[in-house]
């Protein structure tokens, strides 16, 4: 979801003393110093350094891939430069949340203009233990690393500079939240909210398919239980703050990282110390490693009890969140919306909250304000040609970005054909903005409309179901040179669309299995294929 436009490289001159190879690699490794101080700043330019690292480039990962599990995208990588290893640790989904797209990450990381190893957020813990790994293996074998280059004796460290205001998570600005309307009617499963921010007064500027960064906070209550659990006073003083502000702003009280259980051993003796080292280590002794938040860990090891201060220092930070962007500037001026799912289960007689998805649906009051920041689309545009016909698919929230494409393609009154899959568990409690889509297609915005619902009769249908029973005018549509969109879950929804498109290549197309697979290749390379996904 990340956009990462290439600017013009820094050239290094044809008579310096160096091989074509190497002025390359010197023109990306500059660029890349100077990327995240410059608007749209990229990834390196790939390339062999002359006898160094290749730097990692996602047109030449086999692992580029988010349905592929980390192990088998480690193995791919085994034989690559260190870059490239670095890369592979990554989500693969270019979802922009680290402020890079997965190449741009493991570069900064490689070249050391990246010291933080915890901005996959998609990835969680395993790509942190496999980042912090390869960082002590490279830096073991004396290569690249991630590790803060050495200042001299009482040097002070520079500080990277910010990104331009509003347009980067560390250079976030205040936006007014408006409004939440909910979107599901009496008898759905789901609690999903349409959502609207003010950005008048920012700098914020966005076109359709961006996604906007959201700083959330903690849930209070939750955050009251911690300290009760920690015996601590929730007034008392860390770093300038209150212990309660501190967690309520500051820290990730979701799942217990590394760090914390490290702490714990520390804290506990005998089988509880061995059970809080394998966690750390990213063992799962008991079978619950999965559901154990910081309140959780906290109840498992009930005797350790660490000062708040230290107890701070053992928690990741709380991360922003990345929502695509259901608006359009053209038919939305000054302002943005977002189609959020609120996140509620129970575990084990606890309720458990998502983070920004209920702050959004619940805590935050209506003309409060909150931290924001814009994240340009990284490869997610309408076509610049506006007679091109659209296909777009995306069931449940993944209809965000496309409420968008279709605002924007009525106010630029496009003439090109318009075709939405939608899909949800039920028709009477789910057609997210079911009054809009109705009237889009009165107006002829919305050529095709096809529904898809898992929870209605006796079997369960989804939006790749649509695409093969509409293969015929699906293939002609592709053929027109239409291009084909899809928002959704990167793992299984993605990759179920992807085999749609590729079946009716075959069975429409005329296509053997190899060529229907290279068809659908093709239009990746192309550009008429694009994924936002999550």
């Amino acid at each position: 979801m990340s956009e990462h436009v290439t600017p013009p490289l820094v050239l290094i001159p044809e008579n310096a003393p160096f091989n074509p190879d190497q002025r390359s690699w010197l023109s990306g490794y500059f660029a890349a110093l100077l990327g995240p101080a410059i608007e749209g700043a990229t990834a390196l330019a790939p390339g062999d350094s002359g006898g160094g690292p290749k730097l990692a480039d996602n047109d030449d990962a086999p692992w580029h891939d988010p349905s592929m599990p980390l192990p088998d995208r480690m193995e791919l990588a085994k034989e690559r430069p260190e870059p490239q290893k670095l890369m592979a640790a990554m989500a693969q989904q270019d979802c922009g949340q680290c402020g890079y797209n997965c190449a741009d990450y493991a570069n900064a990381l490689f070249l050391k203009k990246e010291e933080r190893l915890n901005l996959c957020q998609p990835g969680g813990k395993d790509t942190l233990r496999m980042l912090k790994k390869l960082d002590e293996e490279f830096g073991a074998s004396g290569g690249g690393t991630a590790k803060k280059a050495d200042a001299g004796e009482g040097e002070a460290k520079a500080e990277a500079p910010l990104g331009p205001l509003g347009y980067c998570r560390e250079n976030p600005v205040e936006a007014v939240f408006l409004s939440r309307t909910r979107l599901n009617e009496p008898g759905g499963e789901k609690e999903t909210w349409h959502i609207e921010i003010d950005l008048t007064g920012t700098p914020i500027e966005y076109v359709v398919g961006d996604s906007l960064g959201l700083f959330p906070s903690n849930p209070p209550a939750l955050v009251d239980a911690v300290i009760a659990e920690l015996g601590a006073r929730p007034e008392r003083i860390i770093g300038g703050q209150t212990l309660r502000n501190r967690l309520i702003k500051d820290y990730a009280l979701g799942g217990a990282p590394d760090g914390l259980y490290q702490l714990l051993s520390l804290l506990t003796s005998g089988e509880a110390r061995k059970k809080a080292q394998a966690l750390s280590a990213g063992e799962d002794p008991d079978g619950d490693a999965a559901y154990l938040d910081v309140l959780g860990a906290l109840h498992k090891f009930p005797g350790a009890r660490p000062d708040a201060e230290v107890f701070l220092e053992a928690l990741d930070e709380l991360q922003p969140r990345l929502y695509s962007i259901s608006s359009s500037p053209k038919a939305d001026p000054g302002r943005v919306s977002l189609t959020v799912d609120a996140v509620r289960y129970n575990h084990r007689s606890r309720l458990r909250l998502g983070v920004a998805s209920t702050h959004l649906g619940e805590r935050i009051s209506e003309k409060t304000t909150v931290k924001v920041y814009l994240q340009k689309a990284h490869g997610f545009a309408l076509p610049e040609d506006l007679s091109k016909d659209v296909i777009m698919c995306g069931p449940g929230t993944g209809i965000a970005p496309f409420r968008a494409f279709l605002r924007e393609r009525a106010a630029t009154q496009a003439p090109g054909r318009n075709w939405l899959f939608y899909g949800h568990q039920r028709q009477a409690s789910d057609f997210f903005y079911k009054d809009e889509l109705t009237k889009l297609k009165d107006d002829k915005v919305l050529t095709r409309l096809s529904l898809a619902w898992s929870r209605d009769g006796t079997e369960k249908t989804y939006v790749q179901d649509r695409m093969r029973e509409s293969g015929a005018e699906l293939w002609n549509w592709l053929e027109g040179g239409a291009h084909f969109y899809v928002c959704g879950d990167a793992k299984r929804m993605a990759k179920d669309v992807e085999r749609a498109i590729i079946d009716v290549a075959g069975s429409h197309g005329g296509k053997n299995p190899d060529e229907a697979v290279a068809y659908f290749t093709h239009l990746k390379k192309t550009g008429r294929y694009q994924a936002d996904v999550y």
